[in-house]
């Protein structure tokens, strides 16, 4: 491998903190906590340093008391664990945004999709022009109103956005109104919920299916999406990748896994062509969950991949 000579807008120094968020409060499966040590222990750090970047680590649940959580009824009406989603990722949020004011590129590592209420505030706060890319089998835009589950890693992005926000857990009524329609694009999906469906159709939000890779070709829904979000190529972008986004075959080891997904190709090409357009400024990786893999070659592929995706983003090419 060589260092990259790949261009960061907004990093230009190449420096980097990896936020380890071992969370898995926004869901109901365990194991995808330990998502984050994988990963570490897969060399992620070293992998981006050889690629030219200066790699700092923080690790912002270090501390944190899940066994307090467990004492109390932590549920708001339909909503699970309002009170330990808030506190996790407002931490995980203050960790951000910290490594975003020091002109650090945040890769957040988790851990399950509902970290990315503090993922997304923090680099919004740095950079409150950003535009977002989802990438994930799954639109995550359930509000308290619409979520069947009450799961809160499907509602991440309607809290961002303060949708129907007079039925929020008084908890989580912290988070910042940071995320506009037109600035979010999903990639790869394929089970969306049909509240979901009416929230993305009555604000017209750019979302992109696996019918749409299938029609156009990764590389066409990619640019689709970044002229819709990023019109003149002049804002940074955040890109919250989930691995279910990825099909099963390839990365089995994940919460919720949906047949039909991306290839291990087009799920990394995703990766490579916006650090091509050089204003990523900022990574999440999460649902890895090695507790769900049937073998060890299920939990090095899943691994993997996510190592991949978060190396093809710090710029390693093919040649």
């Amino acid at each position: 491998m060589t260092v990259s000579d790949m261009p960061y807008k907004f990093y230009p120094n190449k420096s980097a903190t990896i936020i380890s968020a071992p969370f898995s409060g926004g869901q109901d499966k365990p194991g995808v906590e330990h998502g984050p040590s994988h990963l570490l222990a897969a060399n992620l750090q070293s992998e981006l340093e050889s690629l030219g970047w200066d790699i700092s680590l923080d690790d912002p649940l270090k501390n944190f008391d899940y066994q307090e959580y467990s004492k109390i009824k932590d549920v708001y009406k339909n909503c699970k664990k309002p009170k330990l989603v808030s506190d996790a990722t407002n931490k995980i949020y203050n960790s951000v945004k910290n490594a975003a004011l020091s002109n650090n590129f945040p890769i957040t590592i988790g851990g399950d999709h509902s970290i990315a209420i503090g993922t997304v505030a923090g680099v919004f706060h740095k950079y409150p022009d950003s535009c977002l890319l989802w990438i994930d089998a799954h639109a995550d835009i359930n509000t308290p109103l619409t979520t069947s589950s009450g799961n809160l890693h499907g509602c991440p992005i309607s809290f961002l956005m303060g949708l129907d926000s007079h039925s929020y857990p008084p908890h989580l009524k912290w988070i910042p109104k940071c995320l506009s329609p037109g600035r979010i694009a999903y990639i790869g999906l394929r089970d969306v919920d049909d509240g979901e469906k009416k929230i993305l159709r009555e604000l017209n939000i750019a979302a992109y299916s696996m019918y749409h890779v299938d029609k156009y070709g990764i590389n066409n829904v990619v640019q689709m999406a970044l002229r819709k979000i990023n019109p003149h190529n002049d804002r940074p972008i955040h890109l919250s990748y989930d691995v279910d986004a990825i099909d099963p075959l390839y990365v089995p080891a994940t919460g919720t896994p949906v047949r039909g997904g991306l290839t291990l190709r087009e799920g990394l090409f995703i990766a490579e062509a916006v650090a091509e357009t050089g204003n990523l400024a900022a990574l999440d990786i999460v649902e890895v969950n090695p507790s769900l893999a049937r073998n060890d070659v299920n939990v090095i592929d899943t691994v993997g991949a996510g190592l991949a995706i978060a190396k093809c983003a710090f710029g390693d090419t093919i040649v």
